[in-house]
């Protein structure tokens, strides 16, 4: 699945909802999800299933704040990233 199929995917199925919240409460449940990673990346004894699960919360909620502020997510890192990577980093 690339990027763009994926933030669709949330789109098709929570954009009404996220809209709703909007983006100050969207980036609140984002900065949770990035919490909750944190601890699991910090406890020595999470399980790669964990670990996983709770990558894949954040880049959904990624997904969610991108859609509310109309940004394609692959877009903007090919964008960044491709040919305008800082030297350095190729």
């Amino acid at each position: 699945m690339k990027i763009r199929d994926f933030q669709k995917f949330i789109y098709d199925r929570y954009a009404k909802r996220d809209r709703q919240r909007g983006t100050a409460k969207t980036f609140m449940w984002f900065t949770e999800e990035i919490g909750e990673l944190a601890t699991v990346l910090a406890t020595d004894d999470s399980t790669q299933e964990q670990r996983e699960s709770e990558f894949a919360d954040v880049f959904a909620w990624l997904c969610t704040l991108a859609n509310i502020n109309d940004v394609d997510i692959e877009n903007a890192c090919k964008k960044k990233y491709s040919e305008n990577c800082p030297e350095g980093y190729k």
